[in-house]
C-alpha cells in the first residue's frame, strides 16, 4: 500500500483523480449544453472522450509490451477506421508515441533492461530525421489533399505489411541475434551492457555491431516517423535487431526511451500548423501515461516471443485498413463494411492467439 503513494504511482494516482474529476465535470455541463444543428451533443463528445482515454490505455499496453510505441498503433488505426484529418490524426500520433516513451523510460532504466548508450547514441540522428519527416508531412497536407490522403494510408500500410512479415521470418533470430563480427568502430564504443532476464532468471551479456550502419537507419525511421506520426517504434526495434544485433526485448526497451526523447522534436512543425487539438489530444496523453507504464512493468517479465507474436497480429490488422482506406479514398473501392473490420480482427487475433499458445508450450 505505501508504494501507492511514492513515485512513479504517486502522480500516476492524482493524474487518474483528476481525469475522474474531469469526466464528471464534462458529463455535469454537458447535460445543460443546446446541440446546435447537425451538430453533437455534449454528453456525445463525453462519451467520445472517454472512448479515447479506455482505447489509448489498451494501445499504451500493448505498444509498450512490443516497444513500438503508441503512436503506430494510435495512427493507423485513426487513419484506417475513421475520417479525422489525416494532420491532426499524425501530430496526435507523436505525441502519444512520446508519452509512452518517455512513461515506459522509468522502468526500463531502473530495471536495467534499457541500454542509455545505444539510446543516447541514435538519439540526435533520431531527431534529425523526424523533424525533416514532419514538415515533409506538412508540404504533403498543403498540396496534394485527398490524393496526398489516400497516398499516405496506402505507403505505411506496405510498409507495415513488410515488417509483419519480417517479424514472422525472422522467428529467433529476432528473440536472441547471433553476432558472427565485431567491428572496430562498434567495438571503440563500448555499449556493451549486460541486464537480467526475468523470463530466464539469468544475466544476460550481448554483443553488438555494425554501429555505423544502425546510426543511417535511425535517420530513415526518424524521417518516416515524422512523416507518418507514428513515433517509428516500429522501425527502431528491428532496425537494432537486424543491423546492431540487440535482443528484441532490450531492443523494445530501447526503442520506448528513444522515442521520448526524439519525437518532442517532430512535434514542433506540427504545432506551429496548429494540427495539435487540446480536447482532442488530452484524453489520449493520460491513457498513454497509464497504460505505458504498467506496459513497462509488464515488458520486464513477458517472453521475447509472447511481443513478437503480439505485434504481428496488430501490424496485420492497421495494415488491412490502411490500404481498404486508402484505396477508398482514392476511389478504387467503396466504403469497407464495418462487420468485414470485425471479422478480420477476429480471424487474425484468432491466429495469434493459437500461436502465443503453442509458443508457450514448445518453451515449457
Amino acid at each position: 500500500m505505501s508504494k501507492m503513494f511514492k513515485s512513479p504511482w504517486l502522480e500516476c494516482n492524482i493524474m487518474l483523480a483528476v481525469l475522474i474529476i474531469s469526466f464528471i465535470g464534462m458529463y455535469l455541463i454537458g447535460q445543460g449544453l443546446e446541440t446546435p444543428p447537425g451538430g453533437m451533443s455534449g454528453l456525445t463528445i463525453v462519451g467520445w472522450l472517454a472512448g479515447f482515454f479506455f482505447l489509448s490505455f489498451g494501445i499504451a499496453l500493448v505498444a509498450v509490451i512490443g516497444g513500438i510505441g503508441g503512436g503506430v498503433l494510435f495512427t493507423p488505426f485513426m487513419l484506417a477506421f475513421t475520417s479525422v484529418d489525416s494532420l491532426i490524426v499524425r501530430a496526435t500520433g507523436l505525441i502519444v508515441a512520446m508519452f509512452s516513451g518517455l512513461i515506459s523510460t522509468g522502468p526500463f532504466m531502473r530495471g536495467g533492461l534499457a541500454n542509455l548508450k545505444i539510446c543516447v547514441f541514435c538519439a540526435a540522428a533520431y531527431g534529425v530525421g523526424a523533424f525533416t519527416g514532419a514538415q515533409g508531412a506538412i508540404y504533403v497536407a498543403k498540396h496534394l489533399g485527398a490524393t496526398g490522403e489516400g497516398v499516405v494510408r496506402i505507403s505505411l500500410g506496405v510498409i507495415l505489411f513488410s515488417l509483419a512479415v519480417y517479424f514472422i521470418v525472422g522467428g529467433k533470430k529476432i528473440e536472441w541475434p547471433e553476432v558472427k563480427k565485431i567491428d572496430g568502430f562498434t567495438k571503440k564504443l563500448k555499449m556493451t551492457q549486460p541486464y537480467y532476464e526475468a523470463s530466464l532468471g539469468k544475466v544476460i551479456d550481448y554483443p553488438l555491431t555494425r554501429a555505423g550502419g544502425v546510426l543511417a537507419a535511425i535517420i530513415g525511421v526518424g524521417m518516416l516517423s515524422g512523416f507518418f506520426g507514428l513515433g517509428a517504434g516500429w522501425a527502431i526495434v528491428p532496425a537494432q535487431n537486424l543491423i546492431m544485433c540487440v535482443p528484441l526485448k532490450v531492443a523494445a526497451a530501447n526503442s520506448g526511451v528513444l522515442l521520448g526523447m526524439g519525437d518532442c522534436i517532430a512535434v514542433w512543425p506540427y504545432l506551429l500548423m496548429g494540427a495539435i487539438i487540446p480536447v482532442f489530444a488530452a484524453p489520449w496523453l493520460v491513457g498513454q501515461v497509464l497504460g505505458g507504464l504498467l506496459g513497462a512493468l509488464i515488458l520486464i517479465k513477458v517472453k521475447a516471443g509472447f511481443v513478437r507474436y503480439l505485434l504481428i497480429g496488430f501490424m496485420f490488422f492497421a495494415c488491412f485498413g490502411l490500404l481498404t482506406k486508402g484505396l477508398t479514398m482514392l476511389g478504387v473501392i467503396g466504403t469497407v463494411p464495418l462487420w468485414i473490420n470485425g471479422v478480420v480482427f477476429v480471424t487474425i487475433f484468432a491466429v495469434v492467439i493459437v500461436s502465443i499458445v503453442r509458443y508457450m508450450k514448445a518453451e515449457g
